[in-house]
């Protein structure tokens, strides 16, 4: 299970050892990753990690219906904002930042999907797990290295937590913001819809 000591060791040492992230230079890959029409009438944003199994579920079992019937009809626009919960997860969502945006869904999508197979099962070479899975979704090898190894992208991705933690008081995963509503949790549909339908 992802263990939050060891990511706030590594944070330190990142951080430590690099600029300060309010002095960090812009990284386009830091940029927002989000679907949805720009002007729909309801941003929802979710604060996740990868090696979160609420977060894997949310994904698995809910997200397919909030793609389908809130974000293709136009109701809302979903903004991920990457909340890494261990060393494991901080270099997954560099790699996914380092995709283009248009395929970062994606490679959500097939991580959440196999979930049990990189992130929990023992033994595992979870880098190695990781790569496959970015090789099978169009990245090269060498990409896939660079950003594993980019500590300067690690330290963009722990400033949009850090930024969480701040603006949403987000603490665990996954956390979703409905316009102000902060909700917890990996909620079925008919929550999400609820949220979605609260003025």
């Amino acid at each position: 299970m992802p263990d939050r000591r060891s990511l706030l060791a590594a944070a330190t040492g990142l951080i430590a050892a690099g600029p300060a992230l309010a002095q960090a230079p812009a990284d386009p890959r830091l940029g927002e990753r989000s679907v949805g029409r720009a002007d729909a009438p309801l941003t929802v944003i979710e604060y996740f990690s990868l090696t979160c199994s609420h977060c894997g579920a949310f994904h698995r079992d809910t997200w397919p219906r909030v793609r389908t019937e809130l974000v293709d009809t136009g109701r809302i626009r979903m903004v991920w904002k990457d909340f890494p919960l261990d060393q494991i997860s901080l270099r997954a969502h560099a790699v996914a930042r380092a995709f283009p945006a248009e395929a970062y869904e994606a490679f959500l999508t097939a991580l959440f999907s196999t979930q049990d197979r990189w992130a929990y099962a023992r033994g595992v070479d979870h880098k190695a797990e990781i790569g496959r899975i970015a090789t099978l979704a169009g990245m090269a090898p060498a990409t896939f290295e660079a950003a594993w190894a980019d500590d300067d992208l690690a330290r963009g991705v722990l400033a949009i937590r850090q930024q969480g933690e701040t603006e949403h008081r987000v603490q665990a995963t996954p956390t979703f913001v409905f316009g102000r509503r902060v909700v917890g949790g990996a909620i079925p549909f008919d929550r999400f819809l609820r949220e979605v339908q609260t003025p």
